[in-house]
């Protein structure tokens, strides 16, 4: 578990366009938390390191938007899905395969056993106050492990601390 905090939107922003120099093809992020968390926010930021030019919204009513940057971008908003079967539907099955792009996963807890062996889970919680974010990283695989490893060291002034044993 890597833990990072930030004080406002802006850096919540920031540390999701951190952790987009440093994703590549294949790699999930499941982005968990309450309505209003900073959910989109934080895929913005990630946006913004990618290029991608579009405005980048929550998915919530399509379910899947497909950005283009150097690789596809496929981010999912769960948070309307009823059943996993309809999953197959949107082609998250495909799309989480690995092979053709990066898949950004909001709401990823409520069909967490559809979800593939490894990926990193970031939980955005509240801080203190309205503005301040808790943004728990816990990688599942080895690859998810090192790239938490990488992004403490990209800024440190949102790492707090981690604890890998957890």
């Amino acid at each position: 578990m890597y833990v990072f905090a930030t004080k406002s939107p802006d850096e919540t922003f920031t540390v999701g366009a951190q952790l987009a120099k440093l994703v590549g093809v294949g790699d999930i992020i499941c982005l968990a938390g309450n309505l209003g968390a900073g959910k989109t926010v934080f895929v913005q930021g990630m946006a913004s390191s990618l290029n991608i030019e579009e405005t980048v919204t929550s998915p919530t009513f399509n379910i899947l938007n497909v950005y283009a940057a150097s690789f596809p971008v496929y981010h999912f908003d769960l948070y309307r899905l009823d059943d996993s079967s309809q999953l197959l539907d949107v082609g998250f099955y495909e799309y989480t395969a690995g092979d053709s792009g990066v898949a950004i996963i909001e709401w990823p807890d409520k069909f967490p056993e559809e979800l593939p062996d490894d990926y990193l889970w970031i939980d955005i919680k509240p801080g203190e106050n309205s503005n301040e974010r808790l943004l728990v990283f816990t990688p599942r695989g080895r690859r998810y492990e090192q790239l938490c490893e990488e992004l403490k060291l990209v800024d440190d002034s949102f790492f707090r601390y981690s604890d890998p044993s957890l």
